[in-house]
């Protein structure tokens, strides 16, 4: 093989790797950065039970749940925002308004609803990991499915993420 092969080969490695570290430490940095703040939180929207983005729950979860998409949102910095509809097998629907920090898989529940009230705000809700021990699967799956990929939203854009939930389905 020629040596500007190798030379050019070694040169794309070397790019490749500044551009992997350069994302890296953008991560650490959005990670590690205490001066994070979340923009407003509005007030939870609407939302509608008769096109719900199923998420594929574990078989030993009897409830059922669904995105309705018309409430995704995605905020500057990050926060994937959705309503996300519960129903148990007599028909009876919860719903919560809630975000993911893909970035750091955390959680946070705004407000919550039966369907029948309105919504009912949750006060200075914590960010809590997506895999303590609280019940918070379906944010669990929500990420893995369609919000999130590899630490970020999956799509800075509803569109993007309604898209990657309806490719997997």
């Amino acid at each position: 093989m020629p040596t500007h092969f190798f030379l050019h080969w070694r040169a794309s490695l070397v790019t490749l790797l500044v551009l992997a570290l350069a994302g890296t430490a953008h991560a650490l940095d959005t990670l590690d950065n205490a001066d994070w703040k979340e923009s407003a939180v509005p007030d939870a929207p609407g939302f509608r039970t008769d096109q719900l983005l199923t998420l594929d729950m574990p078989t030993h979860i009897s409830l059922r749940f669904g995105i309705d998409p018309n409430t995704l949102t995605i905020t500057p910095e990050g926060v994937v925002r959705y309503v996300v509809v519960a129903t148990n097998s007599s028909g009876g629907v919860t719903a919560m308004f809630e975000g993911i920090r893909c970035t750091t898989g955390e959680v946070r529940v705004y407000a919550r609803t039966n369907g029948t009230q309105a919504w009912k705000m949750v006060k200075d809700a914590p960010w809590r990991s997506l895999y303590d021990t609280n019940p918070s699967r379906h944010a669990v799956m929500f990420a893995r499915q369609g919000a999130c990929d590899n630490g970020a939203p999956t799509s800075y854009s509803a569109d993007g993420i309604i898209r990657a939930m309806k490719k997997r389905g």
